[in-house]
């Protein structure tokens, strides 16, 4: 028995939507997967940030401690360096 058109019509529209529903719900898989490693390398730099920041603030106190002078100088400099990039 054939089909009707307007059956043929329905059956290639139920297929049209139900390929349109697979390619969205795939679409919203990776755009999640790629939210998720943004938020993984967002946490990853922040964590080598904060190691950097600490290694740093180590390297400061040492250098207070064992040249306090020295220090003070440099941190003059920068300061004076800073100030007049400030200014321009």
């Amino acid at each position: 028995m054939a089909q009707s058109a307007s059956t043929q019509t329905r059956n290639a529209a139920d297929e049209l939507a139900d390929k349109a529903a697979n390619l969205a719900e795939r679409t919203g898989d990776r755009i999640e997967r790629t939210v998720q490693d943004l938020a993984d390398q967002g946490r990853q730099a922040t964590e080598q940030v904060q190691v950097v920041a600490e290694n740093f603030k180590t390297a400061v106190d040492k250098s207070v401690k064992d040249q306090p002078l020295t220090t003070l100088a440099v941190a003059a400099g920068i300061g004076f360096v800073i100030g007049a990039l400030w200014k321009s």
